[in-house]
């Protein structure tokens, strides 16, 4: 299908507006000083709020670095003016307890990118709030000893890849190598090797904007690129930490349909995963080739039969081991940190009456539970139907 971009972000941008306060402003409210640094945030925030994100559930600590990683095959797909296509990607990996420095959330820079691209003024959010979130993972943080199953995180249009930090150190508590990856031009901003933040290409309204597919796709070749340089080039320092025979993605909004997209053209990813995120291309006729794949949405859109018929038209083609569960009460950012932040903020949720920290516990396990089974191949009594644990989550099909 040939979907204009801007329907692409229609529930995710009624989701902020309605559900968190934490909305986006139009393009051109976006201005950025030279070199790409977001403006200087408005005065109208003069107080702060202190934000933290749960700890982990597991028993290693987790570990973060930073990657930034040039595919010189190819130039960016947003501003080839700019040059090859770059990437930054944190690495959060099991660690040792007690080690490293707690790491930032987000650069100065990206966190101003963010306050005033999706935080209007009458809020008292300012970018040192973020930079200063406690996220509980470590820079520098000595590895765990093993070698651990890869996955992939792929964020929403128009958030950045921080926005999946409570997801991405859980995983890494459980024994995981999470690589959260920052798509420059599709979010509020990402700070680049030379320090320039990114602005939002794809973001907004109007004629010759990227369709669903073309950010799919692109993000699809994003992926391909970052495994070629995790798995074979080396260019992570704690890369013997992966087993490269056990590799998975998930991602949020266009990101889950990212990773059914990556999931088609490179046979190394074993499993998959979308968190409420429409498909945005049919699935191909022998399906993942018996790769599993789970669905996670709200139950507003995504419970069988729902509004967003390519849901069911998905699971139909899904020729795996498939799992597809619905969160009743929970938001469009039910699945990222940006609802924490919305509630920890005071912003009511009107509609969507499910906890942030509820929102964000229910993600971590069942997320957690399906890379389990898939590619430790652990037995998880949770993905075999309801639980009485998690009464707000219902099996579909």
């Amino acid at each position: 299908m040939a979907t204009p971009r801007r329907r692409l972000a229609a529930s995710a941008i009624v989701a902020l507006s309605v559900t968190t306060g934490l909305v986006a402003a139009s393009g051109a409210a976006y201005a950025a000083a030279p070199g790409g640094v977001p403006a200087a945030v408005s005065a109208a925030a003069q107080t702060s709020t202190q934000f933290g994100l749960p700890a982990p559930t597991g028993p290693y600590a987790a570990g973060e670095d930073t990657l930034h990683l040039t595919d010189t095959s190819r130039l960016d797909p947003w501003r080839p003016d700019s040059g090859y296509r770059q990437l930054v990607v944190s690495m959060f990996y099991p660690a040792r307890q007690g080690t490293g420095q707690p790491a930032p959330y987000m650069t100065l820079g990206e966190a101003q990118g963010f306050v005033q691209y999706r935080v209007p003024a009458p809020y008292n959010v300012v970018p040192q709030d973020l930079t200063s979130m406690q996220t509980h993972a470590f820079t520098g943080a000595k590895a765990a000893p093993g070698k651990f199953p890869l996955v992939v995180l792929s964020p929403g249009l128009e958030n950045p890849r921080a926005t999946l930090t409570s997801l991405a150190t859980d995983l890494a508590s459980h024994g995981f190598v999470v690589a959260l990856v920052g798509h420059p031009g599709e979010d509020s901003g990402e700070q680049l090797a030379d320090g320039t933040i990114t602005p939002c290409v794809t973001c907004g309204d109007g004629p010759g904007l990227p369709t669903s597919e073309q950010i799919t796709d692109s993000r699809g070749l994003d992926v391909k690129f970052l495994l070629d340089q995790l798995l074979d080039d080396h260019a992570w320092q704690l890369g013997h930490l992966i087993d490269k025979h056990a590799v998975g993605m998930a991602g949020h909004s266009i990101g889950g349909a990212a990773a059914s997209i990556a999931m088609q053209d490179d046979p190394r990813i074993l499993a998959g995963a979308n968190m409420d995120g429409s498909f945005w291309s049919p699935m191909p006729p022998n399906g993942l080739n018996g790769r599993p794949f789970l669905l996670l949405g709200r139950s507003e859109d995504h419970t069988a039969g729902g509004s967003d018929g390519t849901w069911g038209l998905t699971w139909a083609a899904l020729d795996g081991y498939k799992r597809w569960f619905a969160v009743d009460g929970a938001s469009h950012m039910s699945f990222t940190d940006v609802s924490i932040m919305a509630q920890e903020d005071g912003i009511p949720l009107p509609g969507y009456p499910l906890d942030a920290f509820r929102g964000a516990q229910i993600t971590r396990a069942y997320i957690a539970a399906f890379f389990d089974k898939t590619l430790k191949g652990c037995p998880e009594p949770l993905l075999d139907g309801n639980s009485a644990a998690y009464p707000e989550v219902a099996i579909q099909q």
